[in-house]
């Protein structure tokens, strides 16, 4: 067969310590650390599969290059490319599951617990000379928070919320997971939106972004939250009103929050939660929480089997 040619759209999300395996068909591969929306289509130019992880691949730009046969997504979510207009195209979609229900768990239950036991703020209290002040050999500035027998609502039942369930429990915790917001009837195993907000210790957002769950949490949301209530959102940055959790966290409507992302990426130094950054109730991690090197190594090794699979004849992980 003749060569493929795969282009690499936005490979600095591959650390570079992390080896990519090598494609078992023959192909002309291309790198590009990062690539913006001008240089965008001149790198699709020629291109028969494309690999991208948050590079937008909407149909204006689809449209000029008729020759892309696969976009391999390097991650789970799917919305950065017009999965309409690749259907009506017979253009291929996969994308990647499951690699990361070890890492961003993890990262869930690390928020979790620096948010219930106050540690960032005692940390604040320290460097500003709090415990001189107090003369005593400990103080208690900020209230601490058992996770075990703490209710946790877990918003997005797929692979990383049941991970992320399978671990909180065994921590003592109990786990309730969310029906969709509005839904007319329960689903068995799930109880309703709000009242889940309502009653939890702890809200771990865990789903897609669309356009059901756009703002799917803003005021209205948190005004329903305890007071001692914490919210974690590894998901993705459009399903929090960021505005309106800055605005919740300033009132002490909740008792903290932590983000793993934002609604643009990177987050602009004007972004509400990155100018409150200095909230010793609020946590902000760069999207990293997918990122363990093992979860990153089967990342990369799913992705290539993608693309062999696909030339093969079997493609795995269909989106479109």
């Amino acid at each position: 067969m003749a060569p493929l040619s795969i282009v690499y759209l936005d490979s600095a999300t591959i650390p570079s310590h992390i080896a990519i395996p090598t494609p078992s068909f023959p192909h002309h591969w291309t790198d590009h650390p990062q690539t913006s929306a001008e240089q965008l289509d001149e790198r699709l130019t020629g291109q028969h599969i494309v690999i991208t992880n948050k590079v937008v691949l909407d149909a204006a730009i689809l449209d000029k290059h008729p020759q892309i046969k696969l976009i391999a997504i390097s991650a789970t979510g799917t919305n950065n490319v017009d999965l309409t207009y690749c259907k009506q195209q017979g253009i291929r979609v996969c994308n990647i599951q499951g690699y990361a229900t070890r890492s961003v768990p993890e990262h869930v239950i690390a928020m979790m617990f620096g948010l219930r036991r106050n540690l960032r703020g005692y940390q604040q209290d320290i460097e500003q000379g709090e415990w001189q002040r107090q003369n005593q050999f400990c103080f208690f500035t900020h209230p601490i928070q058992d996770i075990e027998g703490s209710q946790l609502g877990i918003i997005g039942s797929g692979a990383l919320g049941q991970a992320l369930a399978d671990k909180a429990q065994a921590l003592g915790m109990n786990v309730v997971f969310s029906d969709r917001k509005g839904a007319s009837s329960l689903r068995p195993g799930y109880q309703d939106f709000e009242t889940v907000l309502r009653e939890s210790d702890v809200i771990s957002l865990n789903c897609p972004l669309n356009s059901d769950t756009k703002n799917l949490i803003s005021s209205k949301e948190l005004l329903l939250m305890k007071p001692s209530a914490v919210l974690i959102n590894t998901a993705r940055g459009g399903v929090v009103d960021e505005q309106a959790l800055v605005d919740a966290l300033s009132k002490k409507q909740i008792s903290g929050a932590a983000s793993d992302v934002f609604i643009d990426e990177p987050a602009p130094l004007d972004n509400p939660l990155v100018l409150n950054a200095h909230l010793p109730n609020l946590i902000l991690t760069p999207h990293v929480a997918w990122g363990s090197d093992s979860a990153i190594t089967k990342l990369v090794r799913i992705l290539i089997d993608n693309l062999n699979a696909f030339v093969d004849g079997k493609p795995t992980n269909v989106v479109i």
